[in-house]
């Protein structure tokens, strides 16, 4: 483990600084895709298209990926607790301007800022969780981490799309902005105080984030989330396909994924406890590729009258993996990171953002030329890919755990 893990006589009672982390990621993760429910509005509101509008969404991935790694070297010795908090204050008050943005550019603007402080506050709340909780329940705290970042997809963001849709897009950036403080007045009260990493230099935490153990590991996170998020970027063309409907039975699909998506990263924690992250990386990956071969398998050969049981236990099946990887995935970059754990935790979720990205390319291009099943089929491919990736890292660069 990190050398600045909490000693057990220092560690917080109870779990509040857990439900406080937590809660960080579930703010963050609805500010990132609320933009999505609220696009007719802003797009009617301020004078752009829809597909503009849209860009909002890639804007802050964009930024997000790209500043993550740089920003966590750079705050590497700041106090936890002090950036969480603080981090938070700044994204309340970004949020609040964004509700109050003028027109088109200055809202792009304020998108970006969003995107650079939860670049800042997200591989933070990872790490934190990770040195605060006690060695044999770092996975599950990872877990309970992940699982703010999915519970947003399925609560958090319909919420925020609710809201705008009764008082305008403007309400659902205030609301998080007051989620976003209560957040972090709570925070302030329940985070244990928490050092920055040791004083390592620039040159050294470069150097740690260059180790090829890391950055095959990070490879495997881009590729993963490719396959895994490419199948939700485009659930709506693949599951009509699949089934030959729409409207209810899409939003039954997206709330078994989100129930099951929270389930899976709960349980990649608590198996990273078990197993270590290794086998359970190992585990989730051939999971994910399991439930895209058979969603592509359903395609190939259903003729768009799958029944729709089938296809939510498959997408079950696919949510609860595509999730699962979260948490071993962290643990590991933070076991053969040594003190730069920080730093190379923003570097997955970088690598996250990256894959989301390739993702919603490689999707589109399936989708355009071969529809839906293209979609399947693809994921499939590059799922098969992440999981040969992940086998040659862990058996090249073993974790220990």
């Amino acid at each position: 483990m990190l050398s600045t893990t909490l000693s057990s006589s220092s560690r917080p009672q109870g779990r509040g600084w857990l439900v406080c982390l937590m809660l960080a990621t579930f703010v963050i993760g609805t500010d990132d895709f609320v933009v999505a429910g609220v696009l007719p509005a802003v797009s009617a509101d301020l004078g752009v298209s829809e597909a503009a509008a849209g860009q909002l969404v890639t804007v802050f991935s964009l930024t997000y990926a790209l500043a993550a790694p740089p920003l966590a070297v750079a705050t590497a010795r700041l106090p936890r607790k002090t950036l969480i908090v603080g981090g938070l204050s700044v994204f309340a008050l970004a949020n609040l301007a964004t509700a109050l943005a003028p027109g088109y550019p200055s809202l792009t603007a304020l998108r970006v800022v969003t995107a650079l402080v939860a670049a800042a506050i997200t591989p933070a709340v990872f790490a934190m969780a990770g040195r605060v909780a006690a060695p044999e329940r770092v996975g599950r705290a990872m877990g309970a981490v992940a699982a703010g970042l999915t519970v947003s997809l399925f609560v958090g963001v319909p919420a925020g799309t609710l809201l705008g849709a009764a008082f305008g897009w403007r309400s659902a950036f205030t609301a998080v902005a007051l989620l976003a403080l209560a957040v972090a007045a709570a925070c302030a009260r329940a985070l244990p105080p928490l050092p920055g990493a040791p004083e390592l230099g620039v040159r050294a935490q470069l150097r740690a984030l260059g180790r090829p153990a890391v950055l095959v590991c990070v490879a495997g996170t881009v590729i993963g989330a490719a396959s895994g998020l490419m199948t939700y970027t485009y659930i709506a063309p693949v599951t009509e396909e699949l089934t030959g409907r729409g409207g209810a039975v899409l939003a039954l699909f997206i709330a078994v994924v989100g129930v099951s998506g929270a389930a899976g990263a709960v349980a990649g924690g608590r198996l990273t406890d078990r197993w270590g992250a290794d086998r359970t990386l190992i585990a989730a990956f051939a999971g994910l590729f399991a439930a895209t071969g058979a969603l592509a398998l359903i395609a190939l050969t259903g003729r768009g009258g799958a029944p729709v049981w089938l296809v939510a236990l498959v997408l079950a099946g696919w949510g609860f993996a595509a999730w699962g990887f979260n948490p071993p995935m962290n643990a590991r970059a933070l076991r053969l990171a040594g003190d730069a754990g920080a730093e190379a935790v923003a570097l997955n979720t970088s690598g996250l953002y990256a894959g989301i990205a390739l993702a919603g390319s490689l999707g589109g291009a399936a989708t355009a030329r071969y529809g839906g099943t293209g979609v399947t089929v693809a994921a499939t491919a590059v799922g098969l890919a992440a999981l040969i990736v992940m086998i040659a890292s862990v058996r090249r660069f073993p974790s220990g755990g």
